[in-house]
Order: structure tokens, then C-alpha cells, then sequence
């Protein structure tokens, strides 16, 4: 007879195993390194693990929204908890449970972190979160399966349900702000859909949010038959599929959640007595049950153990696998699609392969970029890589549909963008005449957010390291696109994060510490920011300015000007005017970001704050890089150039080679936060 010792031992073992399984994977996460660290042991950490441990202890509440805060001074720590609003309360505290769980072990040492799984919330921060709306950071999911027909009138009958479920939340209270709710839809199916904010926002604020989540659709979800958009402070998503349940959708969130509904008892037995025999049974099945659940569990534990003997890069979610398979397309689609890449189809030629132009036969119109084959990489590398990459979604960066592996074959599907790149226009005497003011600064905010967003917001910190006009790509609406971010990683192997080994950029964008040293980081992209700024003001390439019959540096130019108050010799005469206000200020901006300290540089945060809010004092800028530089003629500007491509084999004593070109490729860095 097994003793109640040893039952009583297996029964702690099961529960202590069943809490080491590693918890399930969030949907997304976000560990905010800018908002500052703790380290291990500090007063911080232990007020963090006191708030999480107790945040959804509270039994009174029953509504799925929880907040507290832990500590004093700059040891104080915030925390919210949002659980969706159909789940009931078990499942929401378990998913909180795991949530608190997760998070601190992926974001170890950062104050502020988020993450969200299917069913709930959870952030923490050392400032106040309580009752302010924040749209970032965020995160897009889509259904990979496309509306077949009827396309204009499934939007419609959507944007209808998603307004109404839009007032329905608004108008929800301080305890709830949660609909949920279908729709007829076109070829006989059902629109579910659900929004939610976090019940401490305003009725005008969980507005304001869920707006700009519906209006994120397009950029994430055009076409798709499922989709959401998630912040911090609101959330939606729709599918052609009921994915919430809809029992509990219509229960006040005042009312206790009821219990599960027991199964009738069998007719035979009515008798509701509970005598010894019942309970023996009882007892052989708990032994049973406990005794099959400890073998399966080591035997998990066994596989479990094995897995995290492999390198952690190969590791793969059903998930992630699944999405590696619904990005990948045949290749004969695609070469039917280009024409077998035909000369007719070329749109350019780029440092890592040729451009075609592709329609696939729903009609959908691709950009198809035909990568070289010196590829270092193994094809379980290349999957990774993309679908990290294809994770990256905003209305600024080009985005990626897919990648065909086939052979030697590697292929990556873009979205096409129909106006071609910014230097087309910008650069052309004819063409240029289409960039009024207005386009100008709507392309200048765009490329900042574009930045931002790789920098700050998304899933990966991403330095572009080759920001230029040729990379900015212009929509119908003439909205920029940045382009050739997150794919250098793939080919180049040789970099680290903060030094690189190859240096290759664009003559006249790289900032000097890079282009000198290979030294990179987000304010190199700064540079190059600021320096695409200024030629937008003049219409002129950075490298070849022409100021009568002088060929002088762009950024010289522009610095002189300033300081001799005549600024406005700097701007395009081809443009039509606008405010000389903004004008003036974008200049100043531009010159900000091309500072040669790098210190002196804002960052993307500041600038896109600088470019929306006149309210803020701009500083005095200090000298350009590269200062030194102006007033030089074409010769001398070339003979500078080469002086940069040192070769190989000269450095190899050094560990950098060096080499600028105006055709060379990208290279961006990825890392995670």
C-alpha cells in the first residue's frame, strides 16, 4: 500500500513541476531598455517582485482590470493588469500568472516591460501609467488567408461592426471598456469581431485609441480575412471565425462569473448521499491520476531538458513555424508572376541583386528582389531571419509578404510601391516640381516615424545604416517607405553590435564615426536622417551641391547660411512655398542631426517630438561633420572619397575594411532589446 507520505510527495513534485514547464509563448512582448534598468537585488527588483506577486490577488475584483503601484521615490514601481473582456476570472488570473512570470524572465533587468498574450495584459514601469493612453510600443497580427471576393463590401460591412463595437466599449464605464460582437459579411460569412481599452481611460481617450487601431488596418490587415492591432492602451482584432466567447460578452462586469455547469447525474443514480464507498473510489482514482501525471511529467521534463540543449537561434514555436510556412511562396508562382524575370519587368538593380516587378494571379501587384547567391547563410538562418523581419510592421516601412527558398534560389516578396524612390523625384528637374511643401514635410514626419518605430518600437532594434533617397519609397499618396531594413543581416556575417568589420554605406549619408571608425548606433541613422532632411529643403544631392559655379558640401553650405542668417538661400527655388515657420525649423532640425558629436544629436524620439510640437526650444546647433570639407570642387570631393576605400588586405592588421559607394548595399543591424 503506497503511504499518504509518499502520495503527498508525488503531489508536490507534480505542482512544482507543473509551475518549471516553461510558460507559454506571449504573442508579443516588449522589454524597453530607453526607460532605464535595475540592477540585481536592488530595492527596485524587490518592489517589483512584491507588486507582481500580489497584483491579482484581490478577490473583489471581478472585472479583469487590475492596478497597483509598490515603493517610493525612484524605487516605486507601477503595474496593470487587463485581461479580456470575455474571459472569466480563473483563466484571467492564470494568464496573469504566467504573465508575471514570463515577463521578468524576458526582461530581466528593465524597468518598464509589457507583453500580451491571447487572453491578457500585463506592464509594469517606474513612472505612472495608470490613466494615460499610450499607443506604443505596439503590434499587428493578420489571418494569412485573403478575402476572396467582394472585397470593398467586406470592408464596409467591417468598418460598420467596428464602429459600433467602437461606442459600445466608449460607453462601458470605469470598470469595462469591452465589446464584443458579429456582422453579416459578403460569399455568406460571419464578421466576428472585439475592441477593448483599459477601463482607466477617458470616454474620449478609448475613443481616440481605438480610432487609431482601426485605422491601422489598412497598413496591417488590407485584403486579409483576420487581423488585430494591439497598444498598450487599446486593442482589436476581427476574424471570419468566433474566437471569443460569447456567453460571457453579455454579462455585466459588476456580476460574479458563474461556475462551469456540472453534467447531470447518470438517471440511474439520484441518490445524493456521498457514503464510504464513493470515497474509496475517489481515492484510487486521485492515486491513478497523480501517478500517470508524474510520469508524463518526467518524461516532459526529460524532452524538455533536451530542447534547451540546443542553441537557442534554432529554436522554433509552432507558432513561428507555422508563420515561416504561410510566408513562404513557390517559386514557379513567382516566376510566372515576374515573366521569368524579364527584362521588361526590372525595375532596378540593387547591392544584393535585381528588382522585378510581379502580379500574382489573385492580381495582387509584388516587388520581387532576386538576392545574389554568396549568401553565408543556411536556409533555417534565412527562414529566421525573415520572418523576424516580416514581424516588423508600420505605414513607413516597406513591407515584406514573403521569401521563396528554392535551390540557390532566394527570393524576397515586398509590397509594390508605385512611385518608385524619392531620388526620382527629388533629384529630377522635371519631377521635383511635383514636391511642394506640403509633400515635403508629410515625407519628412513619415521617414522620422519610419525610424523611430526601427529604433524604439519594434519587436528588434534596428539600425538601417544606409538611410538615402534611393531607400525611401513613395506610395500612390506619396506617403515614404523605408526600404532595405532588417535584410543586410542575412548576408553579412561579419558584424557585432557596435563595431563592424565591413563598413559599407553611401558616400555623403554615413556619419563619420561610422564611416572612420565602424562605429554604429541609432545616431548614425540620425545622421543620416538630418542629411536627407537638408536635401529635401534644397533639392540637391549632398555630395554634388551646386551653388553657382561652385560644387560645395551640402552640409557646409547649410551651416554657414545659418550662422550668417541667411538660411533661406538653402531652400529649393523650385518649391512652392509654404509656411516659413516650418521651413525654417525642419532646416534647423536637419542641422541638429548632422552634428559631429554625436552626443549633440537628438534622438529620433526628440526629432519626431521637435517636428509636431513648436511649443519646444530647439538648441543652437554646433558644426556639421564633415565641415572641414566644404567649398570643395569635384575632384577634390572625389579624390576624399577614394581615400575612404581602403582595402582588406591593408587592414587586416585594423580589422576594418572600408568602402563607400553610391551602388553598394545596405546594411542594417539587428538585436534584441
Amino acid at each position: 500500500m503506497v503511504s499518504s507520505s509518499f502520495l503527498f510527495f508525488l503531489s508536490a513534485i507534480f505542482i512544482f513541476s507543473a509551475q518549471a514547464v516553461a510558460q507559454p509563448a506571449f504573442l508579443y512582448n516588449f522589454c524597453l531598455n530607453d526607460k532605464g534598468n535595475y540592477s540585481a537585488n536592488s530595492t527596485y527588483e524587490g518592489n517589483l517582485n512584491r507588486l507582481l506577486s500580489s497584483l491579482y490577488s484581490n478577490t473583489e475584483i471581478d472585472y479583469g482590470f487590475y492596478n497597483s503601484s509598490y515603493g517610493q521615490n525612484s524605487d516605486k514601481v507601477y503595474a496593470i493588469g487587463l485581461c479580456r473582456g470575455d474571459v472569466n476570472l480563473d483563466d484571467c488570473r492564470g494568464c496573469l500568472n504566467n504573465a508575471t512570470s514570463l515577463l521578468k524572465q524576458l526582461c530581466p533587468n528593465q524597468k518598464e516591460a509589457i507583453g500580451w498574450y491571447d487572453e491578457c495584459m500585463l506592464r509594469y514601469s517606474n513612472r505612472s501609467i495608470l490613466g494615460v493612453e499610450e499607443t506604443s510600443p505596439s503590434f499587428v497580427m493578420w489571418n494569412t488567408n485573403n478575402v476572396s471576393a467582394n472585397y470593398d463590401q467586406f470592408k464596409d460591412d467591417l468598418r460598420t461592426l467596428l464602429e459600433n463595437l467602437r461606442s459600445q466599449a466608449v460607453a462601458g464605464g470605469s470598470l469595462r471598456k469591452f465589446a464584443a460582437g458579429n456582422a453579416t459579411a459578403p460569399n455568406f460569412q460571419t464578421l466576428y469581431a472585439l475592441v477593448q481599452c483599459t477601463p482607466d481611460l477617458s470616454e474620449l481617450e478609448c475613443q481616440n485609441c481605438l480610432d487609431g487601431t482601426i485605422r491601422g488596418i489598412p497598413q496591417c490587415c488590407d485584403g486579409k480575412q483576420g487581423g488585430r492591432v494591439v497598444t498598450p492602451s487599446c486593442n482589436m482584432r476581427f476574424e471570419v471565425y468566433q474566437f471569443y466567447t460569447s456567453t460571457a460578452v453579455a454579462s455585466p462586469p459588476s456580476s460574479p462569473v458563474a461556475p462551469p455547469v456540472s453534467p447531470p447525474p447518470p438517471l440511474t443514480n439520484t441518490n445524493t448521499t456521498k457514503g464510504s464507498g464513493s470515497n474509496t473510489s475517489r481515492i484510487v482514482i486521485i492515486i491513478f491520476v497523480s501517478t500517470a501525471a508524474f510520469v508524463v511529467l518526467v518524461i516532459s521534463f526529460c524532452i524538455y531538458f533536451r530542447a534547451r540543449r540546443r542553441p537557442r537561434e534554432k529554436l522554433e514555436t509552432v507558432d513561428e513555424i507555422r508563420s515561416v510556412e504561410s510566408l513562404q511562396f513557390d517559386f514557379d508562382t513567382i516566376r510566372v508572376a515576374t515573366d521569368n524575370f524579364s527584362d521588361e519587368n526590372k525595375l532596378g538593380q540593387g547591392g544584393f541583386g535585381a528588382v522585378y516587378k510581379g502580379r500574382l494571379f489573385d492580381g495582387q501587384v509584388i516587388a520581387v528582389k532576386r538576392l545574389s547567391m554568396n549568401s553565408g547563410q543556411g536556409n533555417l538562418e534565412f527562414k529566421n531571419e525573415v520572418l523576424l523581419v516580416a514581424k516588423l510592421q508600420h505605414r513607413n516601412l516597406v513591407r515584406l509578404l514573403g521569401f521563396c527558398l528554392e535551390g540557390i534560389e532566394r527570393l524576397l516578396i515586398y509590397e509594390f510601391v508605385p512611385n518608385t524612390s524619392l531620388d526620382h523625384f527629388l533629384f529630377d528637374p522635371v519631377k521635383r516640381l511635383h514636391l511642394d511643401w506640403e509633400r515635403r514635410y508629410k515625407i519628412i514626419g513619415g521617414i522620422a516615424r519610419g525610424i523611430l518605430y526601427l529604433h524604439e518600437d519594434s519587436r528588434l532594434r534596428i539600425i538601417h545604416r544606409d538611410l538615402k533617397a534611393s531607400n525611401i519609397l513613395l506610395d500612390a499618396e506619396m506617403n515614404p517607405k523605408i526600404s532595405d531594413f532588417g535584410m543586410a543581416k542575412l548576408f553579412l556575417l561579419d558584424q557585432t553590435q557596435g563595431n563592424t568589420s565591413r563598413i559599407v554605406g553611401t558616400y555623403g549619408y554615413m556619419a563619420p564615426e561610422y564611416a572612420m571608425h565602424g562605429q554604429f548606433s541609432v545616431k548614425s541613422d540620425v545622421f543620416s536622417f538630418g542629411v536627407l532632411v537638408l536635401e529635401l529643403m534644397s533639392g540637391q544631392k549632398n555630395n554634388c551641391f551646386r551653388n553657382g559655379e561652385n560644387v560645395e558640401d551640402l552640409l557646409g553650405y547649410a551651416w554657414k547660411n545659418w550662422r550668417e542668417g541667411t538660411a533661406s538661400n538653402i531652400v529649393d527655388s523650385t518649391m512652392r512655398l509654404g509656411s516659413a515657420t516650418e521651413i525654417m525649423r525642419c532646416i534647423h532640425i536637419g542641422l541638429l542631426c548632422v552634428q559631429e558629436n554625436v552626443a549633440d544629436r537628438p534622438t529620433m524620439a526628440s526629432v519626431v517630438l521637435m517636428l509636431n510640437s513648436f511649443s519646444i526650444t530647439l538648441p543652437v546647433p554646433s558644426q556639421p561633420a564633415f565641415f572641414m570639407h566644404s567649398n570643395i570642387d569635384s575632384e577634390t570631393a572625389f579624390q576624399w572619397e577614394q581615400s575612404i576605400q581602403v582595402t582588406e588586405s591593408d587592414e587586416k592588421s585594423k580589422g576594418n575594411s572600408v568602402q563607400a559607394s553610391v551602388n553598394e548595399a545596405s546594411i542594417t543591424e539587428l538585436y534584441p532589446r
